[in-house]
Protein backbone atom coordinates (compact mmCIF):
# COMPACT_ATOMS: atom_id res chain seq x y z
CA UNK A 1 0.00 0.00 0.00
CA UNK A 2 2.52 2.07 0.75
CA UNK A 3 3.82 2.35 -3.12
CA UNK A 4 0.55 2.91 -4.18
CA UNK A 5 0.77 6.27 -1.42
CA UNK A 6 4.00 7.31 -2.93
CA UNK A 7 3.07 6.66 -6.54
CA UNK A 8 -0.05 8.93 -5.98
CA UNK A 9 2.01 11.39 -4.03
CA UNK A 10 4.55 11.55 -6.73
CA UNK A 11 1.90 12.22 -9.48
CA UNK A 12 0.45 15.20 -7.11
CA UNK A 13 3.92 16.57 -6.51
CA UNK A 14 4.80 16.44 -10.19
CA UNK A 15 2.22 18.27 -11.39
CA UNK A 16 2.36 20.89 -8.30
CA UNK A 17 5.84 21.04 -9.82
CA UNK A 18 4.89 22.44 -13.19
CA UNK A 19 2.25 24.42 -11.49
CA UNK A 20 4.88 26.19 -9.17
CA UNK A 21 7.40 26.47 -11.97
CA UNK A 22 5.08 28.36 -14.08
CA UNK A 23 4.15 30.48 -11.06
CA UNK A 24 7.73 31.39 -10.75
CA UNK A 25 7.97 32.01 -14.38
CA UNK A 26 4.59 34.23 -13.61
CA UNK A 27 6.20 35.90 -11.11
CA UNK A 28 9.65 37.16 -12.69
CA UNK A 29 7.40 38.45 -15.59
CA UNK A 30 5.53 40.61 -13.45
CA UNK A 31 9.12 41.99 -11.38
CA UNK A 32 10.59 42.11 -14.73
CA UNK A 33 7.74 44.34 -16.64
CA UNK A 34 5.70 45.55 -13.10
CA UNK A 35 8.66 46.03 -10.67
CA UNK A 36 7.91 46.95 -7.37
CA UNK A 37 5.79 50.02 -7.06
CA UNK A 38 1.99 51.52 -5.99
CA UNK A 39 0.71 49.67 -8.88
CA UNK A 40 2.15 46.17 -7.84
CA UNK A 41 0.93 46.20 -4.42
CA UNK A 42 -2.55 47.41 -5.25
CA UNK A 43 -2.16 44.11 -7.08
CA UNK A 44 -1.02 41.60 -4.53
CA UNK A 45 -3.31 43.16 -2.36
CA UNK A 46 -6.27 42.62 -4.53
CA UNK A 47 -5.22 39.23 -5.36
CA UNK A 48 -4.60 38.22 -2.00
CA UNK A 49 -8.72 37.35 -1.63
CA UNK A 50 -9.16 35.26 -4.68
CA UNK A 51 -5.68 33.74 -4.00
CA UNK A 52 -6.93 32.92 -0.31
CA UNK A 53 -10.49 31.37 -1.11
CA UNK A 54 -8.28 29.52 -3.57
CA UNK A 55 -5.98 28.00 -1.16
CA UNK A 56 -8.96 27.86 1.27
CA UNK A 57 -11.25 25.73 -1.80
CA UNK A 58 -8.37 24.20 -4.05
CA UNK A 59 -5.58 23.35 -2.26
CA UNK A 60 -7.14 20.63 -0.10
CA UNK A 61 -9.48 22.32 3.11
CA UNK A 62 -12.51 22.02 0.95
CA UNK A 63 -11.77 18.17 1.14
CA UNK A 64 -11.36 17.80 4.17
CA UNK A 65 -15.37 18.32 5.46
CA UNK A 66 -16.52 16.65 1.16
CA UNK A 67 -14.49 13.68 1.01
CA UNK A 68 -15.00 11.80 4.56
CA UNK A 69 -18.53 12.00 3.52
CA UNK A 70 -17.83 10.59 -0.02
CA UNK A 71 -15.76 7.98 2.16
CA UNK A 72 -19.04 6.90 3.62
CA UNK A 73 -20.98 6.54 0.49
CA UNK A 74 -18.54 4.43 -0.91
CA UNK A 75 -18.22 2.17 2.27
CA UNK A 76 -21.86 1.50 2.01
CA UNK A 77 -21.68 0.80 -1.78
CA UNK A 78 -24.44 3.30 -2.31
CA UNK A 79 -23.99 4.83 -5.99
CA UNK A 80 -27.16 6.75 -6.38
CA UNK A 81 -27.03 7.92 -3.12
CA UNK A 82 -23.55 9.40 -3.76
CA UNK A 83 -25.00 10.90 -6.65
CA UNK A 84 -27.32 12.49 -4.82
CA UNK A 85 -25.40 14.08 -2.54
CA UNK A 86 -23.06 15.22 -5.06
CA UNK A 87 -25.83 16.61 -7.04
CA UNK A 88 -26.83 18.79 -3.50
CA UNK A 89 -24.19 19.95 -2.31
CA UNK A 90 -22.88 21.16 -6.20
CA UNK A 91 -25.97 23.03 -6.38
CA UNK A 92 -25.75 24.74 -2.82
CA UNK A 93 -22.11 25.64 -3.09
CA UNK A 94 -22.95 27.15 -6.44
CA UNK A 95 -25.61 29.73 -5.14
CA UNK A 96 -23.75 30.57 -2.03
CA UNK A 97 -20.44 31.25 -3.92
CA UNK A 98 -22.89 33.09 -6.77
CA UNK A 99 -24.06 35.25 -3.76
CA UNK A 100 -20.74 36.20 -1.97
CA UNK A 101 -18.93 37.05 -5.40
CA UNK A 102 -21.78 39.70 -5.86
CA UNK A 103 -21.48 40.80 -2.47
CA UNK A 104 -17.82 40.89 -2.88
CA UNK A 105 -17.77 43.21 -5.96
CA UNK A 106 -20.14 45.54 -4.22
CA UNK A 107 -18.09 46.17 -0.55
CA UNK A 108 -14.89 45.92 -2.26
CA UNK A 109 -13.90 49.18 -1.40
CA UNK A 110 -14.59 48.24 2.41
CA UNK A 111 -12.76 44.80 1.91
CA UNK A 112 -9.66 46.78 0.94
CA UNK A 113 -9.86 49.17 3.57
CA UNK A 114 -10.14 46.05 6.44
CA UNK A 115 -7.00 44.53 4.81
CA UNK A 116 -5.39 46.81 3.99
CA UNK A 117 -5.47 49.87 6.00
CA UNK A 118 -2.92 51.91 4.78
CA UNK A 119 -3.87 52.46 1.21
CA UNK A 120 -6.51 54.43 2.63
CA UNK A 121 -4.29 57.51 3.27
CA UNK A 122 -3.41 56.69 -1.00
CA UNK A 123 -5.68 57.95 -2.32
CA UNK A 124 -5.00 56.77 -6.45
CA UNK A 125 -3.92 53.59 -4.73
CA UNK A 126 -7.05 52.64 -3.11
CA UNK A 127 -9.20 53.37 -5.89
CA UNK A 128 -6.71 50.96 -8.91
CA UNK A 129 -7.12 48.30 -5.57
CA UNK A 130 -10.73 48.22 -5.40
CA UNK A 131 -10.84 48.29 -9.59
CA UNK A 132 -8.62 45.11 -9.30
CA UNK A 133 -10.55 43.51 -6.36
CA UNK A 134 -13.70 43.72 -8.13
CA UNK A 135 -11.97 42.17 -11.67
CA UNK A 136 -10.95 39.25 -9.30
CA UNK A 137 -13.35 38.38 -7.70
CA UNK A 138 -16.05 36.32 -9.69
CA UNK A 139 -12.93 33.48 -9.45
CA UNK A 140 -14.26 32.70 -5.95
CA UNK A 141 -17.18 31.63 -7.67
CA UNK A 142 -15.08 29.31 -10.46
CA UNK A 143 -12.56 28.35 -7.94
CA UNK A 144 -15.20 26.98 -5.45
CA UNK A 145 -16.51 24.41 -8.23
CA UNK A 146 -12.75 23.31 -9.23
CA UNK A 147 -12.34 22.37 -5.96
CA UNK A 148 -15.96 20.59 -5.40
CA UNK A 149 -14.73 18.54 -9.03
CA UNK A 150 -10.82 17.94 -7.82
CA UNK A 151 -12.75 16.27 -4.37
CA UNK A 152 -14.99 14.20 -6.15
CA UNK A 153 -11.95 13.05 -8.25
CA UNK A 154 -9.56 12.61 -5.73
CA UNK A 155 -12.30 10.45 -3.41
CA UNK A 156 -12.21 7.86 -6.60
CA UNK A 157 -7.91 7.90 -6.46
CA UNK A 158 -7.74 10.19 -9.14
CA UNK A 159 -5.27 12.71 -8.43
CA UNK A 160 -3.36 14.14 -11.94
CA UNK A 161 -6.62 16.05 -13.13
CA UNK A 162 -7.19 17.99 -9.93
CA UNK A 163 -3.05 18.72 -9.89
CA UNK A 164 -2.68 20.04 -13.06
CA UNK A 165 -5.73 22.14 -12.80
CA UNK A 166 -3.73 24.90 -11.17
CA UNK A 167 -1.40 25.12 -13.88
CA UNK A 168 -4.22 27.46 -16.02
CA UNK A 169 -4.04 30.29 -13.60
CA UNK A 170 -0.15 30.52 -14.09
CA UNK A 171 -0.82 30.43 -17.87
CA UNK A 172 -3.44 33.08 -18.37
CA UNK A 173 -1.43 35.25 -15.92
CA UNK A 174 1.54 34.78 -18.32
CA UNK A 175 -0.66 35.94 -21.47
CA UNK A 176 -2.25 38.88 -19.39
CA UNK A 177 0.88 39.87 -18.45
CA UNK A 178 3.07 39.77 -22.13
CA UNK A 179 0.01 40.31 -24.40
CA UNK A 180 -3.16 42.07 -22.54
CA UNK A 181 -1.01 44.31 -20.36
CA UNK A 182 0.76 46.82 -22.92
CA UNK A 183 -2.61 47.28 -24.87
CA UNK A 184 -3.97 48.78 -21.50
CA UNK A 185 -3.60 52.10 -19.67
CA UNK A 186 -3.00 50.65 -16.23
CA UNK A 187 -1.26 47.82 -17.24
CA UNK A 188 -1.10 46.00 -14.30
CA UNK A 189 -5.01 45.45 -14.67
CA UNK A 190 -4.18 43.21 -17.12
CA UNK A 191 -3.06 41.00 -14.50
CA UNK A 192 -6.43 40.80 -12.94
CA UNK A 193 -8.43 39.79 -15.66
CA UNK A 194 -6.01 37.03 -16.32
CA UNK A 195 -7.41 35.39 -12.63
CA UNK A 196 -10.76 36.15 -13.72
CA UNK A 197 -10.15 34.02 -16.90
CA UNK A 198 -8.34 31.39 -15.07
CA UNK A 199 -11.56 30.41 -13.37
CA UNK A 200 -13.40 29.58 -16.27
CA UNK A 201 -10.65 27.56 -17.88
CA UNK A 202 -9.47 25.66 -14.45
CA UNK A 203 -13.52 24.65 -14.11
CA UNK A 204 -13.62 23.27 -17.87
CA UNK A 205 -10.93 21.61 -17.74
CA UNK A 206 -12.28 19.00 -15.24
CA UNK A 207 -15.66 18.47 -16.89
CA UNK A 208 -14.23 15.72 -19.14
CA UNK A 209 -13.09 13.69 -16.20
CA UNK A 210 -16.12 13.78 -14.17
CA UNK A 211 -18.11 13.04 -17.62
CA UNK A 212 -15.76 9.34 -17.29
CA UNK A 213 -16.28 8.70 -13.76
CA UNK A 214 -20.08 9.71 -14.21
CA UNK A 215 -20.49 12.16 -11.82
CA UNK A 216 -20.76 15.47 -13.57
CA UNK A 217 -22.79 17.21 -10.82
CA UNK A 218 -26.46 18.16 -12.06
CA UNK A 219 -27.13 21.34 -9.72
CA UNK A 220 -30.01 21.51 -7.28
CA UNK A 221 -30.87 23.18 -4.02
CA UNK A 222 -30.04 20.71 -1.35
CA UNK A 223 -29.74 22.43 1.86
CA UNK A 224 -32.54 20.05 3.46
CA UNK A 225 -30.36 17.51 2.76
CA UNK A 226 -29.07 16.50 6.11
CA UNK A 227 -25.59 15.49 4.56
CA UNK A 228 -25.34 18.41 2.80
CA UNK A 229 -26.04 20.17 5.88
CA UNK A 230 -23.43 18.08 8.10
CA UNK A 231 -20.61 19.40 5.52
CA UNK A 232 -21.89 22.61 5.53
CA UNK A 233 -21.13 22.47 9.53
CA UNK A 234 -17.91 20.87 9.08
CA UNK A 235 -16.59 22.99 6.12
CA UNK A 236 -16.11 26.22 8.81
CA UNK A 237 -14.21 24.50 10.83
CA UNK A 238 -12.33 22.68 8.06
CA UNK A 239 -11.57 25.16 6.34
CA UNK A 240 -10.06 27.46 9.24
CA UNK A 241 -7.98 24.39 10.73
CA UNK A 242 -5.88 24.12 7.09
CA UNK A 243 -5.80 27.78 6.27
CA UNK A 244 -4.65 29.36 9.77
CA UNK A 245 -1.19 30.11 8.37
CA UNK A 246 -3.35 31.88 5.20
CA UNK A 247 -4.96 34.15 7.73
CA UNK A 248 -1.89 34.85 9.27
CA UNK A 249 -0.65 35.87 5.79
CA UNK A 250 -3.42 38.44 5.33
CA UNK A 251 -2.77 39.55 8.64
CA UNK A 252 0.84 40.21 7.75
CA UNK A 253 -0.88 41.81 4.47
CA UNK A 254 -2.59 44.34 6.72
CA UNK A 255 0.03 45.11 9.02
CA UNK A 256 2.63 45.60 6.09
CA UNK A 257 0.22 48.49 4.19
CA UNK A 258 1.32 50.34 7.29
CA UNK A 259 4.79 49.90 6.85
CA UNK A 260 7.50 50.85 4.04
CA UNK A 261 6.17 50.84 0.39
CA UNK A 262 7.48 47.26 -0.87
CA UNK A 263 6.94 45.82 2.63
CA UNK A 264 3.76 43.98 0.88
CA UNK A 265 5.21 43.01 -2.54
CA UNK A 266 8.56 41.60 -0.41
CA UNK A 267 6.51 39.38 1.95
CA UNK A 268 4.52 38.47 -1.29
CA UNK A 269 8.10 37.71 -3.18
CA UNK A 270 9.33 35.54 0.11
CA UNK A 271 5.77 33.66 0.57
CA UNK A 272 6.00 32.86 -3.35
CA UNK A 273 9.21 30.89 -2.31
CA UNK A 274 7.94 28.86 0.80
CA UNK A 275 5.05 28.48 -0.91
CA UNK A 276 7.13 25.46 -3.85
CA UNK A 277 8.14 22.90 -1.04
CA UNK A 278 4.58 23.27 0.52
CA UNK A 279 3.15 22.38 -2.72
CA UNK A 280 4.88 20.08 -3.50
CA UNK A 281 5.65 18.35 -0.02
CA UNK A 282 2.50 19.72 2.47
CA UNK A 283 -0.26 19.65 -0.41
CA UNK A 284 0.85 16.61 -2.15
CA UNK A 285 0.75 14.34 0.80
CA UNK A 286 -2.33 16.06 2.91
CA UNK A 287 -4.25 15.22 -0.45
CA UNK A 288 -3.68 11.82 -0.68
CA UNK A 289 -3.48 10.65 2.74
CA UNK A 290 -7.00 12.12 3.26
CA UNK A 291 -9.15 9.75 1.66
CA UNK A 292 -7.34 6.78 2.96
CA UNK A 293 -7.44 8.03 6.54
CA UNK A 294 -11.09 8.48 5.83
CA UNK A 295 -11.53 5.18 4.09
CA UNK A 296 -9.31 3.77 7.05
CA UNK A 297 -11.66 5.34 9.59
CA UNK A 298 -15.14 4.33 7.86
CA UNK A 299 -13.78 0.42 8.08
CA UNK A 300 -12.81 0.70 11.43
CA UNK A 301 -8.79 -0.21 10.29
CA UNK A 302 -6.97 1.80 13.50
CA UNK A 303 -3.16 0.21 12.63
CA UNK A 304 -4.02 1.56 9.11
CA UNK A 305 -5.14 4.73 9.91
CA UNK A 306 -1.75 5.36 12.66
CA UNK A 307 0.78 4.21 10.38
CA UNK A 308 -0.35 6.15 7.20
CA UNK A 309 -0.17 9.56 9.66
CA UNK A 310 3.67 7.83 10.37
CA UNK A 311 4.83 7.26 6.99
CA UNK A 312 3.23 11.31 6.13
CA UNK A 313 5.19 12.52 9.36
CA UNK A 314 8.47 10.44 7.96
CA UNK A 315 7.81 12.46 4.62
CA UNK A 316 7.68 15.63 6.28
CA UNK A 317 10.81 15.53 8.32
CA UNK A 318 12.83 14.21 5.61
CA UNK A 319 12.21 15.84 2.76
CA UNK A 320 11.56 19.42 4.98
CA UNK A 321 14.36 19.42 6.57
CA UNK A 322 16.85 19.71 3.45
CA UNK A 323 14.08 22.01 1.99
CA UNK A 324 14.20 24.71 4.86
CA UNK A 325 17.86 24.94 5.31
CA UNK A 326 17.65 25.50 1.23
CA UNK A 327 15.52 28.29 1.53
CA UNK A 328 17.82 29.77 4.47
CA UNK A 329 21.25 29.61 3.19
CA UNK A 330 20.20 30.55 -0.66
CA UNK A 331 17.84 32.75 0.15
CA UNK A 332 19.19 35.67 -1.03
CA UNK A 333 20.37 33.62 -4.14
CA UNK A 334 17.31 32.52 -5.12
CA UNK A 335 15.44 35.67 -4.74
CA UNK A 336 18.28 37.15 -6.93
CA UNK A 337 18.43 34.51 -9.71
CA UNK A 338 14.37 34.77 -10.02
CA UNK A 339 13.60 38.39 -9.36
CA UNK A 340 16.18 40.47 -9.76
CA UNK A 341 15.72 42.15 -13.11
CA UNK A 342 15.41 45.64 -14.21
CA UNK A 343 12.76 47.22 -11.83
CA UNK A 344 13.53 44.51 -9.19
CA UNK A 345 16.17 46.36 -7.31
CA UNK A 346 19.21 45.09 -4.92
CA UNK A 347 17.59 46.12 -2.32
CA UNK A 348 14.41 44.26 -3.05
CA UNK A 349 16.49 41.53 -3.41
CA UNK A 350 17.88 41.64 0.32
CA UNK A 351 14.29 42.74 2.11
CA UNK A 352 12.88 39.93 0.44
CA UNK A 353 15.53 37.46 1.67
CA UNK A 354 15.06 38.53 4.65
CA UNK A 355 11.29 37.79 5.46
CA UNK A 356 11.92 34.58 2.76
CA UNK A 357 14.43 33.54 5.63
CA UNK A 358 11.81 34.08 8.35
CA UNK A 359 8.99 32.12 6.51
CA UNK A 360 11.13 29.53 5.81
CA UNK A 361 11.56 28.90 9.74
CA UNK A 362 7.77 27.62 9.97
CA UNK A 363 8.22 25.34 6.76
CA UNK A 364 7.95 22.03 9.11
CA UNK A 365 4.93 23.21 10.78
CA UNK A 366 2.87 24.36 7.27
CA UNK A 367 3.35 20.89 5.86
CA UNK A 368 3.15 18.99 9.32
CA UNK A 369 -0.25 20.90 9.18
CA UNK A 370 -1.83 19.25 6.38
CA UNK A 371 -0.94 16.15 7.80
CA UNK A 372 -1.89 16.39 11.10
CA UNK A 373 -5.45 18.02 10.67
CA UNK A 374 -5.96 14.95 8.62
CA UNK A 375 -5.15 13.24 10.97
CA UNK A 376 -8.95 14.72 12.68
CA UNK A 377 -11.05 15.72 9.49
CA UNK A 378 -10.76 12.28 8.38
CA UNK A 379 -12.69 11.44 11.69
CA UNK A 380 -15.25 14.12 11.25
CA UNK A 381 -13.69 16.30 14.24
CA UNK A 382 -13.68 19.68 13.07
CA UNK A 383 -13.19 21.09 16.60
CA UNK A 384 -9.73 20.15 18.08
CA UNK A 385 -7.82 22.16 14.87
CA UNK A 386 -10.22 24.58 15.02
CA UNK A 387 -9.22 25.26 18.57
CA UNK A 388 -5.82 25.17 18.18
CA UNK A 389 -6.24 27.17 15.05
CA UNK A 390 -7.36 29.74 16.89
CA UNK A 391 -4.87 29.70 19.84
CA UNK A 392 -1.72 30.00 17.43
CA UNK A 393 -3.42 32.41 15.44
CA UNK A 394 -3.68 35.08 18.37
CA UNK A 395 0.01 34.12 19.49
CA UNK A 396 1.00 34.79 15.81
CA UNK A 397 -1.24 38.31 15.97
CA UNK A 398 0.75 39.12 19.61
CA UNK A 399 4.06 38.04 18.20
CA UNK A 400 3.20 40.22 15.19
CA UNK A 401 2.65 43.30 17.38
CA UNK A 402 5.63 42.77 18.78
CA UNK A 403 8.29 42.01 16.17
CA UNK A 404 7.40 44.36 13.86
CA UNK A 405 9.34 47.23 15.52
CA UNK A 406 12.63 45.56 15.65
CA UNK A 407 12.21 43.60 11.94
CA UNK A 408 9.84 45.38 10.23
CA UNK A 409 8.09 42.99 7.35
CA UNK A 410 10.32 40.36 8.43
CA UNK A 411 9.03 40.24 11.57
CA UNK A 412 5.44 39.15 10.48
CA UNK A 413 6.85 36.43 8.43
CA UNK A 414 8.92 35.21 11.50
CA UNK A 415 5.08 35.65 13.84
CA UNK A 416 3.40 33.59 11.37
CA UNK A 417 6.35 31.06 11.19
CA UNK A 418 6.29 30.56 15.13
CA UNK A 419 2.76 30.26 14.90
CA UNK A 420 2.59 27.45 12.19
CA UNK A 421 5.10 25.46 14.03
CA UNK A 422 2.81 26.14 17.99
CA UNK A 423 -0.16 24.88 16.15
CA UNK A 424 1.31 21.54 14.57
CA UNK A 425 3.27 20.79 17.79
CA UNK A 426 -0.09 21.09 19.83
CA UNK A 427 -2.34 18.97 16.98
CA UNK A 428 0.88 15.83 17.56
CA UNK A 429 0.23 16.19 21.15
CA UNK A 430 -3.37 15.56 21.16
CA UNK A 431 -3.25 12.95 18.56
CA UNK A 432 -0.59 10.94 20.71
CA UNK A 433 -2.74 11.60 23.98
CA UNK A 434 -5.60 10.13 22.34
CA UNK A 435 -3.79 7.26 21.10
CA UNK A 436 -4.97 7.79 17.48
CA UNK A 437 -1.42 8.38 16.47
CA UNK A 438 0.96 5.81 18.13
CA UNK A 439 4.64 6.11 16.43
CA UNK A 440 6.84 3.27 15.13
CA UNK A 441 9.66 2.29 16.72
CA UNK A 442 12.65 3.60 15.50
CA UNK A 443 11.58 7.29 15.71
CA UNK A 444 14.61 8.90 17.62
CA UNK A 445 17.38 6.95 15.00
CA UNK A 446 15.47 8.16 12.18
CA UNK A 447 15.29 11.70 13.72
CA UNK A 448 19.56 11.38 14.75
CA UNK A 449 19.92 10.45 10.94
CA UNK A 450 17.55 13.61 9.70
CA UNK A 451 19.78 15.33 11.99
CA UNK A 452 23.05 14.97 10.93
CA UNK A 453 22.34 14.95 6.99
CA UNK A 454 20.60 18.39 7.39
CA UNK A 455 23.74 19.62 9.26
CA UNK A 456 26.36 18.43 6.56
CA UNK A 457 24.21 20.09 4.19
CA UNK A 458 23.95 23.73 6.48
CA UNK A 459 27.92 23.49 6.72
CA UNK A 460 28.15 22.95 2.91
CA UNK A 461 26.21 25.28 1.51
CA UNK A 462 27.23 27.98 4.25
CA UNK A 463 30.50 27.60 4.02
CA UNK A 464 30.93 26.78 -0.06
CA UNK A 465 28.44 29.99 -1.31
CA UNK A 466 29.50 33.61 -1.46
CA UNK A 467 25.86 35.38 -2.38
CA UNK A 468 27.76 38.02 -3.31
CA UNK A 469 28.41 36.58 -6.36
CA UNK A 470 25.33 36.61 -7.37
CA UNK A 471 25.29 40.46 -8.52
CA UNK A 472 28.07 39.82 -10.77
CA UNK A 473 26.82 37.39 -12.74
CA UNK A 474 23.96 37.56 -15.40
CA UNK A 475 21.13 35.72 -15.38
CA UNK A 476 21.78 32.86 -16.84
CA UNK A 477 25.09 32.27 -14.86
CA UNK A 478 22.69 33.13 -12.01
CA UNK A 479 20.31 30.05 -12.99
CA UNK A 480 23.04 27.43 -13.69
CA UNK A 481 25.11 28.50 -10.33
CA UNK A 482 21.99 28.11 -8.43
CA UNK A 483 21.03 24.54 -9.75
CA UNK A 484 24.33 23.89 -8.97
CA UNK A 485 24.33 24.53 -5.14
CA UNK A 486 20.68 22.88 -5.14
CA UNK A 487 21.97 19.59 -6.62
CA UNK A 488 25.42 20.07 -4.45
CA UNK A 489 23.04 20.79 -0.82
CA UNK A 490 21.02 17.25 -2.09
CA UNK A 491 24.03 15.35 -3.00
CA UNK A 492 25.75 16.08 0.77
CA UNK A 493 21.80 15.17 2.39
CA UNK A 494 21.34 12.19 0.65
CA UNK A 495 24.71 10.74 0.90
CA UNK A 496 25.08 11.42 4.86
CA UNK A 497 21.48 9.49 5.09
CA UNK A 498 22.90 6.32 2.84
CA UNK A 499 26.20 6.53 4.64
CA UNK A 500 24.09 6.94 8.74
CA UNK A 501 22.18 3.57 7.36
CA UNK A 502 18.72 4.90 5.83
CA UNK A 503 17.38 2.52 3.47
CA UNK A 504 14.46 2.65 1.20
CA UNK A 505 12.31 0.15 2.57
CA UNK A 506 12.48 2.23 5.97
CA UNK A 507 9.85 4.57 4.01
CA UNK A 508 6.92 2.10 3.69
CA UNK A 509 4.28 2.44 6.21
CA UNK A 510 4.59 -0.83 8.48
CA UNK A 511 7.66 -0.38 8.50
CA UNK A 512 10.38 0.05 11.64
CA UNK A 513 12.67 2.63 10.74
Amino acid sequence: MSRQLLKSTAVVSSMTLISRSLGFVRDMLIARLFGVDIATDAFFVAFKIPNFFRRLFAEGAFAHAFVPIIANYREQGSNLDTQSFIDNVAGTIALFLLGLSVLGVLLAPVIILIIAPGFALQGSQFELTCLLLKICLPYLFFIGLVALAGGILNAYGQFLVPALTPVFLNICMIIAAIWWAPLMSQPVEALAWGVFAAGLVQLLFQVPSLLRLGLLPRFKWGYSDPEVKKMLRLLGPAIFSVSVTQINLLLDTLIASFLTVGSVSWLYYSDRLVEFPVGLLGLALGTVILPRLAKSFASKAQDNFSNTLDWGLRLVLLLGMPATIGLVVLAEPMISTLFQYKEFSLQDVHNSALSLKAYAAGLLGYIAIRILVSGFTSRQDMQTPLRYGLWSMGLSLVLDMILVFPLAHAGLALATSLGALVNALLLLVKLYKDKIYCPVLGWVRFFVRIFLASTAMYIALYYWVDVDWWQQWRSTERVIQLIKWIVVGMFVYCSTLVLTGLRWHHLSDDCRI
